[in-house]
């Protein structure tokens, strides 16, 4: 590939992640457990969706295909998206929710954080704006994981089995293939690698505040990063994309 399809293909992982979170976020709206929750969830999903707008965008843009960051969401198929797997997996009960969001959330603070200091300034600066957003987010996902986690009997148990259901997801975080590594190498994207040890103390204190117990290592389920997702990516597009796909260019 050339550089400017690294680029391209990098910024989809970057944009994709946000889009299906963010979708899978807005699918509590209106059965949250609390009103709070209910306006919290939703606003953490805008967060995500406005970010995704600007990674999308900016995809558009160095593509030079004339696709914007609707066309990018709405009209491509489930093996062109670049997710993580943990994103699209089912929202399952509350604790299941926000054992996958405080994943991600402390892995998308690394990442951000890494981000702000690209060489490509546009970049830094979609991710200096993300990062303010996901600060918060972070924040609210491990307070979640602690007030479940050292709740009552039946909510500890709940949120434990989430996290170890989840475990085998979160291993791709942190693995580079051929994109990550000439971004690396272009001074654009950190070294996943690097973000690992911070990442899992970050899961360790947590975890023992929370009186719960970490997964040990082992298998890790991959392939979102290259298109190969799980059976639950086409029917959130199924969704997603139905407006666009039943009423192509529709305006309103």
């Amino acid at each position: 590939m050339s550089g400017q399809e690294v680029l391209f293909e990098y910024l989809l992982r970057l944009g994709d992640n946000a889009l299906i979170l963010g979708h899978r976020l807005s699918e509590w709206c209106g059965h949250s457990p609390a009103l709070e929750e209910d306006l919290a969830l939703s606003n953490v999903a805008l967060d995500l969706i406005g970010q995704t707008q600007l990674w999308l965008n900016l995809a558009g843009e160095i593509e030079g295909k004339g696709r914007d960051a609707d066309k990018l969401a709405y009209l491509r198929d489930a093996r062109d998206f670049r997710n993580l797997l943990l994103v699209e997996q089912p929202n399952g009960n509350f604790a299941a929710t926000m054992a996958r969001q405080f994943h991600f959330d402390a892995w998308h603070y690394l990442l951000l954080r890494e981000l702000t200091g690209s060489k490509d300034a546009r970049i830094a600066e979609i991710a200096a704006k993300g990062l303010k957003e996901v600060t918060y987010h972070l924040e609210r996902s491990r307070d979640w994981i602690l007030r479940l986690g050292d709740g009552t009997e039946e909510s500890h148990r709940r949120m434990q089995a989430a996290i170890d259901d989840l475990w085998m997801y979160t291993g791709e975080m942190f693995e580079s293939d051929e994109v990550d590594q000439a971004m690396m190498r272009e001074g654009i994207g950190p070294d996943l690698a690097s973000l690992h040890e911070p990442w899992l103390g970050l899961m360790r204190s947590t975890a023992e505040e929370a009186t719960l117990t970490l997964p040990q290592p082992g298998w890790a389920q991959r392939g979102g990063k290259r298109g190969m997702h799980s059976e639950h990516l086409g029917y959130i597009l199924a969704d997603l994309q139905f407006l666009q796909r039943a009423y192509p260019n529709a305006t309103w």
